[in-house]
């Protein structure tokens, strides 16, 4: 059995590590730099950063902090943010990471994942999914340009908003395991872009097989509805991507103690969990986490 694996996330803006609520109400968290060396000395299997302000005239600046980590690091590192072209992979590349996470170009044209798959290989290209429960309430925005393509069309998010499906979760299917019961309000997740701000009628489960089979070789998968909120992972959401896809899924979004890393893990079937604010601010060390999993049955390297 693969190992589970610990990932902290670091969310960059200009060079610094910030942490928020939903990307939002920003709070300094230091240094990438100084922050990717502590988790490698605490064994972290991984580290990702998400460079949330990234653009073209500002590329240097997360080229910098990622070739300085990979000088003192030695554990995997994903990359992500304003990744638009096969040319800003190649840097990222070259400056030191393992793996790189795309987000609004695969939602701008999904098969800039296949190029990109085709051309660096599907090891190190990770889509990343930001993706929002449906509601009656939940608004739609502008519909992408490849919406009507016939070897698209089954990622296309075709709802009664007046009568949204409900989850076997939330009519009290699975009640063995009442984790599963948090939150359970619909059976329908969108593509959320803009920090769950814009929402995209794109069904978040057919988009992950979809990204399976442009050459995704990673999901990571966020709950929007969840992230910052450290009310624990949207487990049927996770349960649903992992049992969807062949390809390994971080769950994100929302760990706020161990136990929901075990959750996550166990009931979400997930092959890591990614976590920020529990271990920027010492609540738990990796070390701990690990200890911790390992008492409960779940495999990891410690």
């Amino acid at each position: 059995m693969l190992a589970k694996r610990i990932i902290p996330c670091l969310d960059v803006k200009d060079g610094r590590v910030v942490k928020g609520v939903s990307f939002v109400n920003l709070r300094d968290a230091g240094d990438p730099v100084d922050n990717a060396i502590f988790y490698d000395e605490q064994g972290a299997d991984e580290l990702v950063f998400l460079d949330i302000t990234a653009s073209h005239e500002k590329r240097n600046i997360i080229l910098d902090v990622v070739e300085r980590t990979a000088n003192d690091v030695f554990m995997p590192l994903t990359v992500g943010g304003g990744i638009s072209a096969l040319n800003d992979i190649r840097q990222l590349l070259k400056s030191g990471c393992d793996k790189v996470s795309v987000n609004t170009s695969a939602v701008r044209d999904p098969y800039f994942v296949s190029r990109a798959a085709e051309k660096f290989g599907s090891q190190c290209i990770v889509v990343a999914i930001d993706a929002k429960r449906v509601t009656k309430e939940t608004t739609f925005t502008e519909e992408e340009k490849w919406f009507n393509e016939p070897s698209l069309k089954e990622v296309r998010l075709e709802l009664d908003k007046k009568n949204p499906p409900q989850s076997p979760f939330a009519k009290g299917g699975l009640n063995n395991i009442p984790t599963l019961l948090k939150g359970g309000e619909g059976g329908l997740w969108a593509i959320s872009t803009h920090g769950g701000r814009k929402m995209k009628r794109i069904d978040a489960v057919q988009w992950a097989k979809k990204m399976e089979e442009l050459g995704a070789g990673e999901i990571l998968l966020t709950s929007m509805d969840r992230d910052g909120t450290k009310d624990g992972y949207d487990i049927e959401l996770t349960k649903t991507i992992s049992e969807a896809v062949s390809i390994p899924v971080i769950a994100s979004g929302g760990a706020g103690n161990l136990e929901h890393l075990y959750e996550g893990l166990v009931f979400g079937k997930a092959d890591a969990v990614l976590a920020a604010s529990i271990f920027h601010y010492r609540e738990y060390t990796i070390k701990e986490a690990k200890e911790y999993l390992k008492e409960k049955g779940v495999v990891v390297r410690l």
